[in-house]
């Protein structure tokens, strides 16, 4: 009984400095922790109350969602050279990691789906309405493979894909 009693005693001894050595280490440790940087800190304060009614519910984009895409409108002037340039600044943001940077879905992410993403120069993708491509960059496809990105894009900013999008020129 006594081994038994002295073997513990020497175990939650020897856990007790293991324990106190790893701390000594962490606090002086030279390179700083996850915890430390400033990208980390402000998420350990508390999230502020939103006031009532600040998150739409059943806003515009509630509303987009059930509306038939040929009733859908662009919200931004589609013809517009800044609108373009902004559309272009945002297709390199948001989806040229699938799309591609020459448009062909050949993007990092995009080569490997099966069947291969269309070329968004293509007749296909060109011939789409405004509000086709709208419903499909917001709320995804059926079949899955293009996410829908209405979190995650501004409304605007999504009329600015498209038209920077139809702006490209067919494949020669």
């Amino acid at each position: 009984m006594k081994k038994i009693f002295l073997t513990g005693a020497i175990l939650l001894v020897v856990i007790f400095l293991v324990y106190e050595v790893l701390i000594l280490y962490d606090n002086n440790f030279r390179y700083g922790r996850m915890w430390e940087t400033h990208a980390v800190r402000p998420l350990e304060w508390p999230v502020m109350a939103m006031p009532e009614g600040a998150v739409a519910v059943d806003g515009a984009d509630a509303l987009l969602r059930r509306t038939p895409p040929e009733l859908i409108l662009p919200t931004v002037e589609m013809k517009d050279p800044e609108t373009i340039k902004l559309g272009k600044t945002l297709y390199f943001t948001y989806c040229a990691q699938c799309h591609g940077e020459n448009f062909d879905g050949n993007g990092t992410v995009g080569q490997s789906f099966h069947p291969p993403l269309p070329d968004l120069r293509s007749t296909k993708v060109q011939s789409l309405t405004e509000g086709v491509l709208f419903k499909e960059i917001s709320y995804g496809k059926p079949d899955g493979r293009q996410p829908p990105l209405a979190t995650t894009i501004a409304l605007s900013d999504r009329w600015r894909i498209i038209a920077f999008i139809q702006s490209l020129d067919t494949p020669k």
